[in-house]
């Protein structure tokens, strides 16, 4: 994952929003070191003209609460360069927060107070891993 992104790349999520590149290569690091259990499937991979996309879908245990998650995703990209320069993520944050936080995520998974909850944590959590905090 290092390697596919552009030295000036920016990447964005329901969560993570507008990492730069040391972020966005942090990020996959940090998630992928962190499972012992995360399995990842892809399908319907389109690239032409400097722009992708694909769907792809992750199964994981949640850390914090050891809750399994099925997260769906789909993800387009533009590359330059032959390597990703944008890259966007777009899943359904609700559905995420169900399955990895219970029954808070059911009834405030919706509500702007837990999704901002969620990213304020991730990024902290993110800015440890990279040795900013």
């Amino acid at each position: 994952m290092q390697s596919l992104y552009h030295d000036e790349a920016i990447f964005s999520d329901p969560v993570f929003r507008n990492l730069n590149a040391t972020e966005v290569r942090g990020m996959w690091k940090m998630l992928l070191t962190s499972s012992s259990d995360l399995r990842v499937e892809f399908n319907h991979v389109k690239a032409a003209s400097g722009k992708g996309s694909c769907h792809w879908e992750a199964w994981y245990t949640f850390s914090k609460t050891k809750r399994p998650v099925h997260n769906v995703i789909d993800a387009s990209f533009e590359f330059r360069e032959g390597r990703i320069f944008r890259h966007y993520d777009n899943f359904d944050l609700w559905r995420w927060s169900r399955q990895a936080l219970g029954p808070a995520g059911l009834f405030l998974g919706w509500s702007p107070f837990l999704r901002n909850k969620v990213r304020k944590t991730a990024t902290e959590r993110l800015d440890k891993f990279l040795g900013r905090s």
